[in-house]
């Protein structure tokens, strides 16, 4: 897959992110967010899954985007505000960049504030006449955007974050970037494809424990921040695929029967119940091309890989 950064002392019952922690632990399917998975060491984290043998999404987009960014730029136009939403390293947005026609700026959006001001410096130093506002928001709800003249606003959105959202809420976050940009704007969205289901489930469950130190820094987190007392020994990592919803599942799953209490507010466990953490849903282009539609998006071009195990669709937003 958010304003949340790294503190220093527990959260109190009043800040968002103890809320949702009771609320989802409280559930039936106790659950959690994936943008909560984003401070510093979890954005660390991710950027090592990123470079596992099992963990095909990074490298298949960016050879993708390594031999069609110009024709993306070419959708983009010229003068355009560039606006990554869960920005992260910013690496594939090089590659736009190097290759857009006198870009009016670049917006990268991200959980981690941290994270994101360290890239962003870097990538200043890089592009030194480039104007480049980072922005530490939540990109599921309304977040404003710095004054830069431009020509298009075009919303890069890669990785397949969509897929982390449940349907509907990707629907809605599809509704909420075309009114973002407005009509005419545009929006490179990478999308992971559904393909053979041993494939998927080594991507997400790495021989190495670094997918399932990712998840578990979930754990570490909430002890750190919301003075919970969770045992990291005492919970394992569980990934799979869900073909009945065409997704993959994480899951912090408990060795046993136990009690954690976060901020003071006390949770029971079974051996065996798990904490849904992330779900990772797998696209079929024509469908995905159908949804787009319905949320205000016309598909101009898709460009795959030679194994159509990802996507990268450029869409144009539709007068509403």
């Amino acid at each position: 897959m958010n304003t949340t950064k790294l503190r220093q002392a527990p959260l109190t019952a009043g800040d968002p992110f103890h809320a949702d922690v009771v609320a989802g632990l409280s559930r039936p399917q106790k659950r959690l967010s994936a943008k909560y998975f984003y401070d510093a060491a979890g954005s660390q984290l991710f950027d090592r899954i990123t470079e596992l043998e099992e963990y095909y999404p990074t490298r298949t987009e960016l050879g993708i985007m390594r031999k069609h960014a110009a024709a993306m730029a070419g959708c983009c136009g010229p003068r355009v505000m560039l606006i990554e939403l869960g920005a992260g390293s910013l690496v594939k947005a090089r590659l736009l960049l190097d290759r857009l026609d006198r870009p009016a700026g670049f917006v990268p959006v991200d959980v981690s504030g941290e994270h994101l001001e360290e890239a962003a410096r870097q990538l200043a130093r890089d592009y030194p006449k480039l104007p480049i506002a980072p922005v530490t928001a939540d990109f599921t709800a309304d977040f404003p955007l710095p004054t830069i003249p431009a020509a298009r606003r075009v919303v890069y959105f890669p990785g397949s974050t969509l897929g982390n959202f449940e349907p509907a809420e990707a629907d809605a976050l599809l509704r909420r970037t075309a009114a973002l940009v407005g009509p005419g704007g545009g929006l490179l969205l990478g999308v992971d494809l559904r393909k053979d289901v041993a494939v998927l489930e080594r991507a997400y469950d790495d021989r190495l424990g670094v997918t399932a130190a990712f998840n578990l820094n979930l754990l570490t987190r909430m002890n750190r921040e919301l003075d919970a007392d969770f045992d990291l020994g005492e919970f394992e990592h569980h990934a799979f695929y869900n073909p009945a919803r065409s997704r993959v599942e994480m899951h912090l799953r408990s060795r046993g029967a136990q009690r954690v209490t976060v901020g003071g507010a006390a949770f029971d466990f079974r051996a065996g119940e798990t904490i849904h953490t992330e779900n990772s849903h797998k696209y079929d282009v024509r469908e995905l091309t159908a949804r787009a539609l319905a949320c205000g998006w016309r598909v101009e071009a898709v460009w795959t890989d030679p194994r159509d195990y990802f996507a990268v669709l450029s869409l144009v937003a539709e007068p509403r």
